[in-house]
């Protein structure tokens, strides 16, 4: 896979930046996608200045962590936004900053337990499958309340809002209903339970701008700022 120039880096990361209405760019965090993409190529994107990289897969996070120096490594915000197991959990516990595929309050606890071994606080998000499709995860909507209430009483780990993906086939009418019905749950769930979430990680390369007029906070961007994925 060829690696892009420093310079693209930069100006695809502007080019996301400078589409966001100036009214939201302060409120729209964007996670650099850099999953299936070589460790030179996410390197390359950190000198390029890019600080915030988002992974989907265990194996390919602590790889890189592991193969980048100490001050790189410790000066990137590491996102984990893949379907985890929590048998995976210990492995990226030591280092990972915010989890967006937290789905059941097992798995929540298992982030918890290794977050405190490993003498830290870990931020997270509960994934709501907004869409209904089966090849989607996260939990249902009925039971984001339920499994929020338990999240709460854990020590290590601090709720910070909610995750979705769009549906693969829907179209924008759909996504727009998909990610403004995440929006609504995370006010029910602060009303209910007094929590204060004020995140919302919906959005990507195809839909981003439709999740950014529906309230989302954090988008997770690959294609525009990395190039084609090429799998093996």
């Amino acid at each position: 896979m060829a690696l892009l120039d420093k310079e693209k880096y930069i100006e695809n990361y502007k080019s996301i930046s400078e589409s966001i209405d100036e009214e939201k760019k302060g409120e729209v965090k964007i996670i650099s996608v850099s999953k299936s993409h070589p460790k030179e190529a996410m390197k390359r994107a950190f000198d390029s200045g890019l600080r915030v990289f988002g992974e989907n897969y265990v194996q390919e996070m602590v790889e890189k962590y592991e193969w980048l120096d100490e001050n790189t490594k410790n000066e990137i915000e590491w996102h984990f936004i893949g379907h985890l197991q929590t048998n995976k959990v210990k492995y990226i516990a030591p280092f990972v900053n915010c989890i967006h595929s937290v789905y059941k309050l097992k798995l929540a606890k298992e982030i918890n337990k290794r977050a405190n071994q490993n003498d830290r606080t870990i931020d997270i998000l509960l994934q709501v499958n907004t869409s209904g499709e089966d090849s989607k995860s996260g939990c249902n909507p009925n039971d984001a309340l339920d499994i929020a209430k338990g999240i709460i009483d854990l020590e290590n780990v601090n709720l910070k809002g909610l995750m979705t993906i769009s549906g693969l086939d829907s179209t924008d009418e759909e996504r727009k209903k998909e990610f403004a019905l995440l929006n609504e749950l995370k006010h029910k769930i602060n009303d209910e339970i007094g929590t204060d979430l004020k995140e919302l990680s919906m959005g990507m390369t195809a839909d981003y701008q439709i999740a950014i007029e529906e309230g989302s906070t954090m988008i997770r961007v690959g294609t525009a700022i990395f190039g084609e994925r090429v799998y093996s």
